[in-house]
């Protein structure tokens, strides 16, 4: 503001001292009077010129308007209002694939392998049959159970028509009441009762030679062992002619005839350092790589977090959902994981 005061006193005072006291009285002077002008819009000039760029810088400046300056600038949660936002981390870990629904299987009953119907990487359907024992004695038994029951069947027959007898005796004494003695009637019931009992006995029996049959066919049936569940087969212990003990007897693993894995529903169990405790919770999504696909990763999310911690490696374990895994995955392979995850504290300090 003074720089520009000093400049036009300057400038006034030079005008000034240019000024004429009289106009002109005569035409001679006309000449004198144009040169003199001249002169007084060169210097006017220069003035103006050597002078602009300071007035100029003075006129934008905010003092001198009394408004804001717009600056061009990435909003932030100080000029918008808005909450900042919640940092962003990266949890990775190892792990590998399991199969949660597996099973062995074993013989329920004693026999020789006569079939082995399925080999080690055969898909099997629940129910179907995996191996074929035979056992000689079981089929006798069966053979014996149809035939105890077939007399059992004879025997309630001819118990109802011995019952059927007494009723029949009964009834026409009871007509001859008058002519018969009490005594004689009451005999005649007795043996009805008798005889309705024995049916009952009778009927018993083929009830339990029906029974006899069931437990012997079982037995039969059983002597084809069929898959328990649908899966891969990833290991086959079962070979024709050898001898394979009953399921009470063989509760070893090295003593089943096949394990069935359920490939379609594997999952990852991974560990990670304890220190990410608090970013983890059911529900994060990441990214899961397989070391035998190791160029095609995909989705998984977090199925369970362990409520233990463990001491000798300092990891909290995870179960992982794959999601659109590639095929031919199998149970032991090494997984590697990568899950993004927000710091719940750190986002509520921030707001």
């Amino acid at each position: 503001m003074n720089t520009l005061t000093e400049h036009d006193r300057k400038l006034s005072e030079t005008l000034r001292s240019l000024s004429l006291d009289a106009p002109a009285a005569s035409t001679g002077r006309l000449p004198r009077l144009a040169l003199l002008s001249g002169v007084i819009l060169a210097v006017a000039a220069g003035l103006a010129i050597a002078l602009w760029p300071q007035a100029s810088a003075y006129w934008e400046s905010p003092a001198t308007t009394g408004g804001s300056q717009t600056r061009t600038e990435p909003a932030d949660a100080t000029t918008t209002g808005a909450p900042p936002p919640v940092p962003v981390h990266e949890v990775t870990g190892s792990g590998y694939l399991i199969a949660p629904h597996s099973t062995t299987v074993f013989a329920k009953y004693e026999g020789r392998i006569t079939q082995v119907a399925i080999e080690i990487g055969d898909r099997v359907a629940a129910g179907q049959p995996l191996v074929v024992l035979e056992d000689a004695g079981a089929r006798f038994s069966l053979d014996e159970a149809r035939i105890g029951q077939a007399s059992a069947r004879l025997a309630l027959a001819a118990r109802r028509i011995t019952a059927d007898q007494a009723r029949a005796t009964l009834e026409r004494k009871e007509a001859l009441a008058n002519v018969l003695s009490r005594q004689e009637v009451e005999d005649a019931r007795t043996a009805l009762a008798r005889a309705g009992n024995d049916v009952a006995q009778a009927e018993q029996d083929v009830d339990k030679a029906k029974l006899s049959v069931a437990i012997a066919r079982e037995r039969i049936d059983a002597l084809t062992v069929r898959a328990p569940i649908a899966g891969v087969v990833t290991r086959l212990g079962a070979h024709v002619g050898d001898t394979v003990l009953a399921r009470a007897d063989s509760t070893l693993e090295r003593l089943s005839l096949a394990t069935i894995v359920d490939t379609n529903s594997m999952v990852i169990e991974a560990d990670v350092a304890e220190a990410n405790m608090a970013l983890l919770r059911p529900g994060l999504l990441g990214e899961a790589v397989l070391d035998g696909f190791s160029d095609r990763p995909f989705a998984v999310e977090v199925l369970r977090v362990s409520p233990s911690v463990s001491p000798e490696k300092g990891t909290v374990g995870l179960r992982l959902l794959p999601k659109a895994p590639p095929e031919g995955m199998r149970p032991g392979m090494a997984a590697r994981i990568r899950l993004a995850t927000t710091d719940p504290q750190r986002g509520a300090k921030d707001r």
